[in-house]
């Protein structure tokens, strides 16, 4: 037998072994909950779902359990509750709130059991009793965020302390968005490119023309696009950004549509046939009456993941969605939301949750690296 069989094959067994582990542990927090031992039953929950994350038993077993852990948190608020560490920081994003987060959490447990598989009636009880909860508390994120944005309205134009941040922040969005997408620069060279327009040592030119091309599109942003009278967004204002965030390192692919097929972790683009109507009936939705209602960060948000979804060039997407996202966002008198390097990880679950039938989460990430943006 072959390596590469054997290899499969301990693969398969790996699989299976963890799936058949996950039914155990369920069975065990089942026996938990009938003695009244429901914290231990939801940390063999938290195995079970760890183990086989699409298991359907799972994910409503343990939706049922962080739901009753948020209405015992509201009931006895002085009691400290252990909080779902593993889920929380992905799904919750809630800031200051706890309970809020247990909620938003079972009920995507429940809205990705309804993915698996729709025809699951117990998870739909279950997301139809709590979308109105749910509802409330992403009104009241955004709420909360335009408060904090009117606060900072206040402060004056020429306020010298606001002044260095803004550069600050410059320095950030350029540095954070090419990180993520692997620039090894650190943040202090990143700086010092963008002030001296001057090559720094042991680093490679491809990545100093990395940031030369950032600063170059949003130099186009913020000295074009939301400068006189703010028309609607067009494929030609995207293809620009797009040139000039490639236009230092690679002038054939520039500004152009991709013309062969990509692949990325964990999702396959539409073929390279498909990009210019898809890039249509994004311009087109962009304007359309349905987003006439939708938040700014809602709005740009669901513009990121789509145009990732798309994936419209060779190289560079994800520079050029931030760019577009950030550009959304500045239009509506919001800051620019700078997704750290070090929130990589939890980025990509993020859009892959997103991929996957719900993007909600994603929304109320962006919702929270905007708020963290604002000084």
């Amino acid at each position: 037998m072959s390596p590469q069989k054997v290899s499969c094959y301990s693969l398969l067994n790996t699989i299976s072994g963890e799936k058949a582990e996950a039914l155990q542990s369920l069975r065990a927090a089942s026996l938990q909950q009938a003695t009244g031992h429901f914290a231990k039953a939801k940390k063999l929950l938290e195995h079970a779902f760890k183990l086989d994350p699409d298991n359907i038993d799972v994910l409503i077993a343990l939706g049922e359990a962080i739901e009753s852990s948020y209405y015992y948190r509201k009931s006895t608020p002085h009691v400290a509750l252990p909080l779902t560490k593993s889920l929380i920081p992905v799904y919750g994003q809630v800031p200051n709130n706890d309970a809020d987060g247990l909620i938003l959490t079972a009920e995507h447990l429940y809205t990705k059991a309804l993915i698996v598989d729709p025809t699951i009636s117990k998870a739909c009880v279950h997301r139809e009793h709590l979308m109105p909860i749910v509802e409330e508390i992403d009104q009241r994120i955004l709420n909360a965020i335009d408060f904090k944005v009117r606060q900072f309205y206040h402060i004056p134009e020429g306020d010298p302390g606001l002044r260095r941040a803004k550069v600050e922040h410059y320095f950030k969005h350029v540095y954070h968005s090419n990180a993520i997408e692997g620039n090894t620069l650190t943040l202090a060279q990143t700086r010092s490119i963008l002030e001296t327009r001057l090559a720094v040592g042991g680093k490679s030119l491809l990545e100093q023309n990395e940031v030369l091309g950032m600063d170059s599109a949003l130099r186009y942003i913020n000295n074009t696009l939301l400068r006189g009278d703010l028309t609607a967004i067009t494929l030609d204002n995207i293809l620009e950004l797009h040139r000039r965030l490639l236009s230092f390192v690679d002038l054939r692919e520039a500004g152009r549509l991709r013309r062969s097929q990509v692949y990325i972790a964990d999702h396959q683009p539409p073929p390279p046939s498909s990009v210019p109507d898809l890039m249509s009936e994004l311009i087109s939705w962009l304007s359309s009456d349905e987003i006439a209602d939708m938040h700014p960060i809602e709005l740009a948000a669901l513009t990121h993941w789509k145009l990732v979804f798309i994936h419209p060039f060779y190289d560079g997407n994800g520079r050029t969605v931030r760019l577009l996202m950030n550009l959304i966002l500045m239009r509506s008198g919001l800051p620019p939301a700078i997704i750290k390097i070090e929130d990589r990880f939890t980025y990509y679950e993020l859009l892959k949750t997103a991929n996957d039938g719900d993007v909600r989460p994603f929304i109320r990430f962006i919702g929270k690296f905007l708020c963290n943006s604002i000084f």
